[in-house]
């Protein structure tokens, strides 16, 4: 079986060798990075800072595919030469054509990292968290024309642990990869898959993330409101503290919340430790977080007054919705 995979980072690491675990031969890797980096800042990139992806297939002497899209003609001509067999997507930039995941003998097939039809979007492993998800998992399903909407093929729980940040759970998700392409792969040969339509009334979609979550609001927000957001947030976005006129940036691996109500106003701060860099700050339900190992973050006016913005606006946005 002829196989080729887009894809980027770990996700992508991990299809291709689940294709070649299954014996399938892989014709082609097109990374993400090659649609939206010069060619100049790739070579010096690869060169000096080589990622996992790179180095696996500089080691396998697998042929990379080199365009700017994915739904360009010269790609799609290329697919028809290579006389491909299987497309496998995971983590991609653009929407897929259907001129472009109609080419493959047997299908065009996306590896998405939520157990879908929940969580269809770019990032469900921030969003698994921020709703307070106990599990989530992979999907492998058929690719159409609609984002994350095509019968599933493959799907498989993953676990979210009380401390897990997104990181984490990406980690986590994508080392189930391999194993799943592989018995894909296998059950193809064996002509063994029934594609299953997904559940439209179980469906939910979040878009990307815009930014606006960075600055906690004890104010506004609740202690396990505040840990969701900062677990889900790292490693794409740090979350900041501001102290009159001071910004902090909040380490995701050392704050606490105390299991104790108490009689302080919410964003009162009602411990400070210089030694560890601490502040304890009362949230919204009356507990109080205490944030260790905090660094103080020196921001341009321009970059301050954007930021109180995002306190405004979401803000406002809240009481709204209230």
């Amino acid at each position: 079986m002829k196989v080729v995979v887009l894809g980027k980072g770990l996700m992508l690491a991990n299809i291709v060798m689940g294709a070649i675990d299954a014996g399938a031969d892989v014709v082609g890797v097109f990374r993400y990075e090659e649609t939206c980096n010069s060619l100049v800042k790739l070579f010096f990139d690869d060169l000096f800072n080589p990622s996992i992806d790179v180095t696996l297939l500089n080691s396998l002497k697998l042929n990379r595919i080199r365009f700017k899209s994915a739904n360009c003609e010269a790609f799609r001509k290329l697919m028809v030469t290579l006389n491909v067999d299987l497309i496998i997507v995971g983590t991609w930039r653009e929407k897929i054509e259907k001129e472009t995941f109609n080419i493959p003998k047997i299908a065009t097939i996306n590896v998405h990292p939520s157990l879908l039809p929940k969580y269809r979007g770019p990032n469900p492993y921030l969003q698994t968290i921020l709703h307070g998800e106990e599990q989530t998992g992979v999907t492998i399903h058929l690719m159409t024309d609609k984002f994350d909407e095509g019968p599933i093929l493959k799907q498989e729980k993953v676990k979210i642990l009380k401390n897990d940040t997104s990181k984490e759970l990406r980690d986590r998700c994508i080392r189930v990869v391999r194993r799943m392409v592989t018995n894909l792969i296998n059950d193809l040969y064996a002509d063994v898959i029934l594609p299953v339509k997904q559940e439209e009334k179980y469906a939910t979609y979040f878009p990307n993330i815009n930014g606006d979550e960075r600055m906690l609001d004890f104010k506004m927000q609740t202690s396990t409101s505040i840990d969701r957001t900062i677990r889900a947030l790292h490693p794409f976005l740090p979350c900041y503290i501001s102290h009159f006129d001071k910004f902090f940036v909040v380490d995701p691996y050392h704050f606490k919340i105390i299991d104790t109500e108490v009689e302080n106003n919410p964003g009162d701060i009602i411990d400070k430790n210089h030694f560890n860099s601490s502040l304890t700050i009362v949230c919204r339900d009356k507990l109080a977080i205490r944030f260790n190992g905090l660094k103080l973050y020196k921001m341009t006016e321009q970059t301050q007054k954007y930021i109180k913005d995002e306190v405004v606006v979401s803000t406002k946005l809240y009481k709204e919705k209230q």
